[in-house]
Parts: structure tokens; C-alpha cells; sequence
């Protein structure tokens, strides 16, 4: 299936370079970068990888990372820039790990990419050991259920709202922006946060971030007016939880 990423992986590596888009490098790291850190752990995987950025953040702070990533040029790229490291062409619904092999599992905005969460999210679950963690960032449901349309503006050009509808239904939608056409999916959070929970995994932190003070106030603004991304942090227990009688 084409979802845009092989034709638009020369724009996407232009569009990150080595800090990052404006949501990542203001609004995201700054929360994402701790979260991964704060368990010390010794092996991670860094699920839809892309160009290798959040891999190599990770190392540089000593943690043994692994990046997997379906687009070839995104893979390449990842090898190019970091050549001692470890990335591989493969898709999340099917890890090429065994059970239990990382103390954190990170989808750094890739949720939205993967077209089949029934089969990534337990994958993801899988590969993580006992007492270990999954971290999420994703576009939040408001900010996808609102891609076919965006900001609505008046005559002037003036950002008067965004818009929302269809907020239940699950949908694929063909996104485009400087050089780059990919398709996202858009699901409600209840669809990704029912998956997460029969995974087993326990809901640890919760949070819908807003610019740090030292981002661009211009451009700031759109991204504190509506809900633009989620972060999650999900533990796997150490010892499976008891199973309730029905």
C-alpha cells in the first residue's frame, strides 16, 4: 500500500533536521526527552524511527537504543548519521525482537502512521520487559479529526477555529505540507487507550503539552489554542495483575 513515505522521505529528513520540527523541538522533547530517562533504562527501541533523531538523543545519554522503520530512505538516513548504531527496515506489527528484550519501547508520533495499532500495540507490549515502559507521543484525536479541514480563517487570514467532526470514526486522510504527502490515521483516543489496556500495560502519566516559554511566540500561539499532541507513559507490571473473577 502507498502511504506517501518513500517519495516524501527526502522532504521529511529536510523538514526535521538535527533538532526537529517546531512540535517536536518546543513542545515535545522537552517532556519526551525526561520521561525516557527518568527510569534509567539500559535498552531501548524506538518504534517508526524515521531519520534516527530520537535514537540519537538516547544514545547520547547512554542508553543502548535500536530504531526500526518501514521506509527505506528513512533507514538509510538513520545509518548515515549514526553509523555505530543499530536500525533496521521492519514494520511495528511485526518486531523482529523477542519477548521482553527492552526496559523502554518509545512511538514518538508514529501511532498515526501505523495503519494496523490491533496488531503494534501488543507488539509493542510484547517486546517490552517486566517493569519497563511504553512512551507515546501522538496528535491528539482533536487535532486529527480535524485534518481534512484545519484552521477555518476569515477573509483576512485571520485564525478564527479549528475544526472538528467525525470525531468517532476512524479514518485514513492524505496530509500535505512543505514537499511532504503521507497518510495519517485518525482514531479516537478511546480506540488506542482500550488496545493499551487489555495489553495489560498501567496508565503511568498523562499529559497535553503546550510550548516551552522559549519557543517562537509566533507560532506558539496556534499550538497553545487547541490540543495539538499527547504523551503517554504505560509500565508493563513486573508481575502479571491478578485476574478479576466474572
Amino acid at each position: 500500500m502507498n502511504n506517501g513515505w518513500d517519495r516524501s522521505a527526502e522532504s521529511w529528513i529536510a523538514e526535521m533536521g538535527e533538532h526537529g520540527d517546531f512540535g517536536r523541538r518546543y513542545v515535545l522533547d522537552p517532556i519526551m526527552v525526561p520521561r525516557a530517562l527518568a527510569r534509567s533504562p539500559a535498552k531501548a527501541l524506538d518504534v517508526g524511527c524515521g531519520e534516527g533523531r530520537f535514537c540519537r538523543i538516547l544514545k547520547s545519554h547512554g542508553v543502548d537504543t535500536v530504531g526500526i522503520d518501514p521506509t527505506p530512505a528513512l533507514i538509510a538516513e538513520a545509518r548515515a548519521r549514526d553509523t555505530a548504531g543499530t536500525y533496521h527496515e521492519a514494520s511495528a506489527e511485526q518486531l523482529p525482537f523477542e519477548d521482553g528484550t527492552f526496559d523502554l519501547v518509545v512511538s514518538y508520533l508514529s501511532l498515526i502512521d501505523i495503519p494496523d495499532i490491533q496488531a503494534a500495540i501488543p507488539e509493542m507490549a510484547r517486546v517490552l520487559k517486566p517493569g519497563g515502559s511504553l512512551l507515546i507521543a501522538n496528535l491528539t484525536g482533536f487535532n486529527t479529526a480535524g485534518g481534512e479541514e484545519g484552521w477555518i480563517k476569515d477573509r483576512n487570514g485571520r485564525r478564527l477555529h479549528y475544526a472538528i467532526d467525525h470525531y468517532l470514526q476512524e479514518r485514513a486522510t492524505w496530509i500535505e505540507y512543505r514537499g511532504i504527502r503521507i497518510i495519517n490515521h485518525h482514531r479516537p483516543l478511546s480506540a488506542y487507550v482500550r488496545l493499551l489496556l487489555d495489553t495489560g500495560l498501567v496508565l503511568s502519566h498523562f499529559d497535553e503539552p503546550a510550548p516551552v516559554d522559549e519557543a517562537p511566540a509566533g507560532r506558539a500561539s496556534s499550538y497553545s489554542r487547541v490540543p495539538w499532541f499527547l504523551v503517554m507513559e504505560w509500565l508493563k507490571p513486573a508481575r502479571p495483575a491478578p485476574k478479576v473473577p466474572v
